[in-house]
């Protein structure tokens, strides 16, 4: 790799070590034996795909950097004043995006959270505002639902609380796919919501609030849950109002013993069904304990952070008459939330992390 100004020596060493090793991962992936072991080809496509970005991130610079050293060139030397006017029109459009591109590949540069390509676990839940909280719980629901379906993501629903009209006290989900949590970590908080309810005769706005939590889902070696540590009761599962759904003891309450934590689930037939999946909730809420408790001894600095995943925290308002949705943490507001209720997350998702990233490269 060339030498040149672009980024400072210590970047550019670090840039020459990931070139020499995504020619390294380029063998790799070209290696017929590599998918005999299913899980090693997974890492090294990861490996890959990452090395991927930062590599084209890196040229793209290197390319308008050599485009704006010609363009001043021309200046310096040309008389032709309709070149010098066309190269003066290339550098007001070639130099701010120099500048964003370095910006991206120092942000690419921050090593990845290892917790990034983990399936997640989400829970929503109705908050203050009785049954518009509730309605809005089933609306983040489908926003959800409908932005992991444009990523090809699978949504599997563990748990639900349902209303007679339609809302979630709470619903508990898992996502699975590639970068799930990496996408999703920032949900975590309170959503504070701003309409007129359908209920409403009036016509007043009233405001409500649902909070979201975002695990990352806990793989078998993970997090270790002795059967000795659990207690596990069944009962018969009930649907809204009280309403008996069913008429055997299937539904399953698992409580963890040396933290008190407690999974109920019940929407399945099978009490087995009820069992395994309360069980991957409960283990996904002690992988969050373990972690958070982990990063709050070796790194305090993240507590400032985007997505501390704190869920009392007010991230972020919907506010439905004005079509705005404002995001709190970076001071981000789009007028378009129908379009976004509707699954098109990618512009808020995409400014959080890259809020987040940056804060990381600055600490």
């Amino acid at each position: 790799m060339q030498q040149d100004n672009v980024v400072d020596q210590p970047m550019q060493e670090r840039l020459q070590q990931l070139e020499a090793r995504f020619k390294e991962v380029e063998l790799l992936v070209a290696d017929p034996e590599l998918h005999r072991d299913q899980r090693r080809a997974v890492e090294v496509m990861r490996e890959h795909n990452r090395l991927t970005e930062v590599i084209q991130s890196w040229f793209t610079v290197r390319e308008l950097k050599a485009r704006i050293a010609e363009n001043h060139e021309l200046l310096n030397e040309e008389s032709d004043s309709e070149l010098r006017e066309m190269a003066e029109e290339e550098l007001q459009e070639q130099e701010p995006r120099l500048e964003r591109a370095i910006r991206e590949l120092k942000v690419l540069l921050v090593p990845p959270d290892p917790l990034d390509e983990k399936n997640t676990i989400m829970e929503i839940r109705a908050g203050t505002g009785g049954d518009e909280a509730a309605l809005f719980a089933a609306d983040l629901y489908r926003m959800y639902t409908k932005f992991a379906e444009s990523q090809g993501w699978k949504i599997e629903v563990l748990e639900t609380n349902a209303t007679e009209i339609g809302g979630f006290k709470e619903i508990i989900f898992s996502v699975s796919g590639n970068q799930v949590f990496s996408r999703l970590k920032f949900e975590s908080g309170v959503h504070r919501v701003q309409r007129i309810p359908t209920t409403e005769s009036g016509g007043r706005i009233h405001t409500s609030a649902v909070t979201v939590a975002v695990l990352p889902e806990a793989e078998e070696t993970d997090v270790e849950v002795r059967n000795e540590d659990l207690r596990i009761d069944v009962f018969r599962s009930s649907g809204p109002g009280g309403q008996s759904v069913n008429t055997t003891d299937s539904a399953v309450r698992v409580t963890h013993i040396p933290t008190g934590l407690v999974v109920i689930c019940q929407d399945e037939k099978s009490q087995h069904k009820n069992k395994a999946k309360a069980l991957r909730v409960l283990k996904a809420r002690l992988f969050e304990m373990e972690e958070t408790r982990r990063r709050e001894e070796t790194a305090e600095h993240r507590r400032n952070q985007v997505g501390s995943g704190d869920r009392s925290e007010r991230i972020r308002t919907y506010n439905f008459p004005q079509n705005r949705l404002t995001d709190h943490r970076i001071n981000l507001t789009v007028y378009k939330l129908d379009q976004i209720v509707q699954g098109e997350l990618g512009e808020v998702l995409e400014s959080l992390r890259m809020s987040a990233m940056e804060t990381e490269l600055a600490n």
